[in-house]
């Protein structure tokens, strides 16, 4: 299993780039403010973050106690992403919502699309992650 430590440069490292794309990229589409997107983006950023840390954690003891093994196959992560992103999507609709004073629906609309933007960035990125900070093998076995 990955260290405590190895987490938290994870989580850092997926939301620190997230912002710098998701920010300048969300204003121009939803025409907000970026000051208004940077808010949005940060708040949604620390939520995730917390998320993704606890999530992550345990989908990997769920994996070791169901499969034996932390390796994930194209169809786990295609899993581990959809799962991860629906918790997501139920925290922040009503903190969307509220902030930016439009309806739930409108909130929906507008996660769905930044979900969207996120399910690439996170099954792209993890995989990057994977790569570039493998397990090491005595671990993943």
């Amino acid at each position: 299993m990955r260290t405590f430590r190895d987490r938290v440069r994870h989580a850092l490292l997926f939301e620190a780039v997230a912002l710098a794309i998701f920010i300048p990229g969300s204003a121009a589409l939803f025409d907000e403010p970026m000051q208004h997107m940077g808010v949005i983006g940060v708040a949604s950023a620390t939520i995730a973050t917390v998320w993704n840390f606890v999530f992550n954690m345990g989908f990997d003891r769920a994996m070791l106690r169901l499969r034996g093994t932390l390796h994930k196959t194209m169809a786990i992560r295609v899993a581990h992403t959809f799962l991860f992103e629906a918790g997501l999507v139920a925290m922040l609709i009503p903190m969307i919502a509220w902030y930016l004073g439009i309806g739930l629906w409108a909130a929906l609309l507008m996660d769905l699309a930044i979900v969207t933007f996120y399910l690439v960035y996170g099954f792209l990125f993890n995989i990057a992650y994977d790569r570039v900070f493998p397990i090491p093998a005595a671990a993943a076995a």
